[in-house]
């Protein structure tokens, strides 16, 4: 190589390297669930849920109290029990259905971070403030202190081979997802399939309500509720119903509800990621470029 002039070899380093910034990944952004794991508290905007609930963002969200008559929020130094007003009304609805059904109230998992968005660890849901945990755990107390809600564990309704409930599950866990499903805010829940499938053999004739519970690994220590949109929020993106749900009818008992407990489904999840395989993008790998363009006022609102 010939030597060239200084202003040659500083206008093609320069060439170079607006080349790779246009070609690389956005990794070196910093990520969206570091920008919003860091809000403390709800913008200060009309409420307003922004996307969807695995890409999106909440304005206005409204805390969910640390502790009520009927329910107490678990894991508090997450900061993660905010959400819609939709939703912090319709889970105190349901602490109150809980203790009918013979409940002392809910425990409360988690809701959303404060602005939502991706989370620091966890979900890759709950970023719009429409989603919510709650455990599997009846409560004996509802007077818990802030420590003893971080030590305190939910348990597993399921077996460890994941085919079948256990002793833990009882009538109540059933009536309360059902009294869940029925609400018509809600519009799905995710459990663990064996849950899904003994409700299934015990529903009777009056089974509607089981085509909004879903089976979906993960959720044996607690199940998952996801409301709808309200109608009021424009810029809120709903999920599209399976087919099941509406062409068909269905309750979700059939032949693919059995495949969530196949040997060769529990099979897949123990096996080991293929090594050479492209590393699939992660919800934490998320920049603010990947949200709605909403969420950056959300995110620099006061």
């Amino acid at each position: 190589m010939k030597n060239l002039p200084f202003s040659n070899l500083a206008c093609m380093a320069l060439t170079t390297f607006f080349a790779l910034a246009i070609t690389s990944p956005v990794w070196s952004e910093t990520k969206a669930n570091q920008l919003f794991g860091a809000k403390l508290k709800g913008s200060n905007q009309p409420v307003n849920p922004i996307g969807s609930y695995a890409k999106g963002c909440i304005a206005g969200g409204v805390l969910l109290p640390e502790s009520g008559p009927t329910w107490q929020a678990m894991r508090l130094s997450r900061n993660r029990n905010w959400g819609h007003p939709v939703l912090i009304d319709f889970l105190i609805d349901l602490s109150q259905k809980a203790k009918e059904l013979g409940w002392a109230g809910l425990y409360i998992g988690d809701l959303s971070q404060p602005r939502g968005g991706p989370m620091t660890s966890g979900h890759t849901s709950h970023q719009i403030g429409l989603d919510a945990d709650i455990w599997m755990l009846p409560p004996e107390r509802l007077d818990l202190t802030r420590q003893e809600r971080e030590d305190i564990s939910s348990i597993s309704i399921r077996t460890t081979d994941q085919k079948n409930v256990n002793e833990n599950w009882t009538d109540t866990h059933m009536n309360l997802l059902r009294a869940t499903s029925e609400d018509p805010r809600v519009d799905r829940i995710f459990v663990a399939a064996a849950a899904k499938i003994r409700m299934c053999e015990q529903a009777g004739d009056d089974r509607m309500w089981l085509q909004k519970i879903r089976p979906y690994y993960g959720h044996n220590y607690h199940f998952h509720i996801r409301l709808k949109c309200p109608e009021t929020a424009a810029n809120c993106i709903t999920q599209t119903p399976t087919v099941n749900e509406l062409s068909k009818g269905g309750d979700g008992c059939d032949e693919n509800l059995a495949y969530w407990v196949s040997d060769y489904f529990l099979d897949l999840l123990k096996k080991p990621p293929d090594p050479n395989a492209p590393k699939p993008r992660h919800v934490r790998d998320y920049v603010m470029a990947d949200l709605p363009e909403e969420c950056e006022t959300v995110l620099n609102s006061p």
